[in-house]
């Protein structure tokens, strides 16, 4: 609203954008290396992995090809979105158009991913909480990683005009 006051719809817009790109890649960026849940078993032990931990975790413990999986719906499609959301932003007018098909088909398909971490670690709380072998809570790397899907969910709506 106060962006409105002070500029115009277009100024607002020029404002907007980046500032969600940088918001997005540093809450991404956090939700990476922070963790996202913590496990108390029996009130004596505790786990807190983050969500590359857990990627490692998984291909240490011979789940090379779930540890894939999760790297590349996890980190290697938000990563890759952003990029593509960066490029469709800065992209003069004339080359986007040329660069609209293949990025226009991209994003829509790589945003439909973008919550499944977020929901998977809900259902392994619940999972953990409904089951009573270990009390499940949430950490910070889970809000920003949901923070970051939303951020982009919000830019691509923001930039599908453009």
């Amino acid at each position: 609203m106060l962006c409105k006051a002070i500029f115009n719809a277009k100024h607002c817009m020029i404002l907007v954008v980046p500032a969600l790109l940088v918001l997005s890649s540093l809450c991404l960026a956090f939700g990476l290396v922070l963790p996202l849940v913590r496990f108390e078993k029996l009130y004596f032990f505790n786990e807190t992995p983050s969500l590359i931990d857990i990627v490692v975790s998984l291909w240490e413990q011979g789940s090379g090809g779930l540890a894939v999986l999760v790297a590349l719906f996890s980190i290697v499609f938000p990563i890759v979105k952003l990029f593509g959301m960066a490029l469709e932003a800065t992209a003069p007018a004339q080359a986007s158009a040329g660069k609209a098909n293949w990025l226009a088909r991209l994003l829509p398909v790589l945003g439909k991913w973008s919550m499944m971490d977020v929901m998977l670690v809900a259902l392994v709380i619940v999972a953990a909480k409904t089951s009573g072998m270990a009390s499940a809570f949430t950490q910070p790397g889970l809000w920003f990683y949901a923070a970051s899907a939303i951020m982009t969910g919000v830019l691509q709506m923001k930039l599908k005009p453009h």
